[in-house]
């Protein structure tokens, strides 16, 4: 029978875990948009073996589900990082890194793939014809790229981006298989001292609403605030 008197205690327990959720989150989407951004940018200047590689890097990584990356760089990424500092002379256990580590890596390396199509699709619609008007005032490369197509580029991207986000934080809970204790994992352990699966699983369904509705709010917001500049 769903007990409420667990809700609140559930609650507390589960919120420890939010912090650091957020906090690989965060890291994980400034460092995919990053990448994902360099490769937008090798395809929209369609630049020779990089575009080639962006494109089989994509097929790679949207292909292949995250859980098996995560497995891969669990099972790989010690020994080859282990193996690259041996070549330079450098004793290191790559078996002592952090899961928490394995798992930003492996889940930055999926979510470039798809910061990639959203930055791309950013970039094509802007309209060229502003591109021309730039020139003909004399504009250079940089300046047409800096005042120009960029903040028209990250107010026509931020509602994908914002989803993104929101992936990375459903992906996150992959990496209780790897003995990483992010929201959802945490709702296991809770559930599982006190045998309340159902109210634990309720809690993290709200938590996670509230983060989304956080989000969402921000994007729209910061979207507004950048239309009016623009």
């Amino acid at each position: 029978m769903f007990d409420s008197e667990v809700l609140l205690p559930d609650l507390y327990e589960i919120l420890g875990a939010v912090p650091l959720t957020l906090a690989m989150a965060l890291l994980i989407f400034v460092l995919s948009t990053i990448t994902g951004s360099l490769f937008a940018m090798a395809e929209y200047r369609k630049t020779p073996v990089l575009r080639q590689f962006v494109v089989a890097y994509k097929v790679a990584f949207k292909g292949v589900p995250m859980v098996i990356v995560i497995f891969l760089a669990y099972y790989g990424l010690p020994s080859i990082l282990q193996f690259l500092a041996s070549l330079v002379g450098i004793d290191y256990n790559g078996h002592s890194m952090p899961n928490w580590v394995t798992l930003i890596v492996a889940l930055t390396a999926c979510v470039a793939a798809f910061q990639a199509e959203v930055v791309k699709g950013a970039l094509n619609s802007f309209d060229t014809g502003q591109a021309d008007a730039a020139y003909s005032l004399g504009y250079k490369k940089s300046q047409l790229f800096r005042r120009v197509m960029l903040p028209q580029v990250v107010v026509a991207a931020i509602p994908d981006l914002a989803n993104s986000f929101m992936v990375i934080m459903k992906a996150l809970s992959l990496g209780f298989a790897i003995e990483v204790i992010d929201i959802f994992a945490q709702s296991q352990l809770t559930a599982a001292l006190n045998f309340y699966y159902l109210e634990a699983f309720l809690v993290a369904v709200v938590i996670y609403m509230a983060i989304a509705y956080a989000v969402t709010q921000i994007a729209d917001r910061t979207e507004r605030a950048l239309r009016v500049r623009t």
